[in-house]
């Protein structure tokens, strides 16, 4: 951007850096993590989030692949188009999965295989509730969503190859050991195997996430000080 901008005539550029290493973490009242954390009642589980149309499908595909290994298993699903929630289910259902949708106020049964989180708002809630999360839009090309927003909220992350949205937090991340890449469902559960079956490695990550992803708190500090320079304070 600063490139673009000097491009364009502009002088005295300052790059402070990218204001989504700036963000707060996204809400997640204590309250409504322990009402979900009780839900779960224990169950090893992991999340994907965000996803698009084909990444459900290598999501139930994941949790098959698992189910001998980790019979207590639970996926949560929350789709980046909640409105397709309906659609996802009936899929979900057609690989023989047990699916409860949050969206209708179901309840997760010791049954239940996957947890669709078909709600909008509730990302927060969800990664905070959860210690491994896969981030959607990367095993299509979509380019895949913002990975530092799970890292805020102590989760180890896992990915698809198609990052190219977020080429430099994902750099980042997997310098830091903090996430991995998959290119399918197999991979996806080789992947989640390791975290599920060692917590300790994924704790490891999750913090090393969350390094990458608090690192650059400065920045919006940073930019207040640079435009406060262009307005004097009126002391009169």
């Amino acid at each position: 951007m600063a490139k673009r901008l000097k491009i364009l005539g502009a002088t005295n550029v300052i790059c402070a850096g990218n204001l989504k290493y700036a963000a707060q973490p996204l809400p997640a009242e204590p309250e409504a993590v322990r009402t979900l954390e009780d839900a779960f009642e224990g169950r090893p589980r992991w999340l994907a989030a965000s996803t698009h149309a084909g990444e459900e499908e290598a999501a139930g595909l994941a949790h098959k692949i698992l189910h001998p290994r980790f019979p207590n298993l639970l996926t949560i699903i929350a789709p980046r188009h909640p409105e397709r929630g309906a659609a996802i289910a009936k899929q979900l259902g057609e690989l023989g999965l047990s699916v409860s949708r949050r969206s209708g106020g179901q309840l997760i049964t010791p049954s239940t295989d996957i947890y669709l989180a078909d709600t909008l708002g509730e990302l927060g809630v969800l990664y905070k509730s959860t210690a491994v999360t896969f981030m959607g839009g990367s095993l299509v090309p979509h380019g895949g969503h913002n990975p530092l927003e799970p890292a805020r909220l102590d989760c180890a992350i896992l990915h698809g190859p198609y990052t190219f949205n977020f080429k430099e937090p994902i750099s980042e991340l997997l310098a830091a050991g903090a996430s991995k890449s998959v290119s399918d469902a197999s991979e996806l559960a080789a992947a989640l195997a390791v975290l599920l079956e060692s917590p300790e490695i994924a704790h490891a990550r999750a913090a090393a996430a969350k390094r990458v992803g608090t690192a650059a708190g400065h920045i919006l500090d940073q930019v207040a000080e640079e435009i406060s320079r262009h307005f004097p304070s009126d002391n009169t």
